[in-house]
């Protein structure tokens, strides 16, 4: 079970270290995409499901289970929950879950019970199937890092006691369902270059529901994306949730980027925005919708959750979260809060 059937089927099965790469070329199972299942020589058969969907766990039963990223599941505590009535098959039905280590109740719960047996490993023990370029990019950049700790070392990390945000916070607050829609804003921080070791472009989409209530809905941030590809991230994001507006702070890139956007889109509506705050200032306002529980997350975004329970005004920039902010901001200017408006 992956976090979608296209990520059980690509990582799990397919990928380099998916089920077909295992063993002799006479004895790889056959992947039968039609019934998705794979079927290996001596009548053995395992079928793909997806944590996105936990009622598919519905009927099938199991004598083993493989669960991938389970720390970024949507509804990972529903999905995990079908999952163990359907291991219900043999003698001694077993499991494992491989994930990267996130303090989600499903990882906290698992790391807590005594019958779970943890191997740990970390990005160096994979050294010899690591590209060179990786090591001397991505490992210089991280090391050291909050970040870097939980992605390559593999360690838990607690919530930042400084920061405005906490795991259990966003958990009480996310739903699975929304109201209709009267404004869906797409918030940008765009990078200052595109090179190895260049801030993410964040890009993230909120709304605000006829309950007076505000939903993130997406996170489309792009990783050392070139101003051109960014720039079709946000216009393709605008059109997929059928956006009211574009907010891009130009902070960094002044007039280029609403440039860089019209490019590309030429009648995309944008408001540029300039930071005179710091981020954590700028985000306290935010931060206390969600003391008050008027902001849910629809989907699972670990990494922008991530960067929200462990910014805490200090380290690398958080792209994801200031393109939140920036989002959820100009929300609140039509979401009925007192305002004072120049006549």
């Amino acid at each position: 079970m992956g976090e979608s059937y296209a990520d059980a089927r690509e990582v799990m099965v397919e990928g380099t270290s998916g089920l077909r790469a295992l063993g002799p070329d006479n004895s790889k199972p056959r992947y039968e995409a039609t019934r998705r299942r794979l079927v290996w020589t001596n009548g053995a058969v395992a079928s793909l499901h997806s944590a996105s969907d936990p009622e598919g766990l519905r009927g099938p039963q199991f004598d083993a289970a493989w669960s991938d990223e389970a720390a970024k599941w949507p509804d990972a505590e529903a999905a995990w929950s079908m999952l163990q009535f359907g291991l219900r098959l043999g003698q001694n039905p077993r499991q494992v879950v491989t994930s990267t280590p996130r303090a989600v109740p499903l990882i906290r719960s698992l790391l807590d019970d005594s019958d779970v047996a943890v191997t740990r490993a970390t990005t160096y023990d994979n050294r010899a199937n690591l590209a060179d370029a990786f090591f001397s990019t991505v490992i210089k950049t991280y090391e050291g890092t909050r970040l870097g700790r939980q992605e390559l070392n593999g360690e838990l990390l607690e919530d930042d006691p400084d920061a405005l945000w906490t795991r259990g916070l966003i958990e009480g607050c996310r739903k699975t369902s929304a109201p209709d829609f009267e404004r869906v804003v797409v918030g940008v921080d765009p990078p200052a270059s595109s090179g190895d070791g260049a801030d993410e472009c964040g890009i993230v989409v909120a709304a605000l529901g006829t309950d007076d209530r505000f939903y993130v809905i997406a996170d489309r941030s792009r990783a050392r994306a070139k101003p051109t590809a960014w720039a079709k991230a946000v216009a393709e994001a605008y059109e997929n949730f059928d956006a009211d507006r574009v907010v891009a702070e130009v902070n960094q890139g002044g007039e280029m980027v609403g440039s860089v956007l019209h490019q590309v889109a030429p009648s995309l509506p944008v408001r540029q925005v300039r930071a005179t705050r710091g981020k954590k200032v700028r985000a306290e306002p935010v931060a206390a919708l969600y003391e008050q529980g008027r902001v849910s997350h629809l989907v699972a975004l670990p990494e922008l959750e991530d960067q929200m329970c462990n910014f805490a005004g200090r380290g690398k920039s958080p792209d994801r979260l200031d393109a939140l902010v920036w989002a959820i901001t100009d929300l609140m200017r039509t979401a009925g809060d007192p305002a004072i408006r120049r006549l």
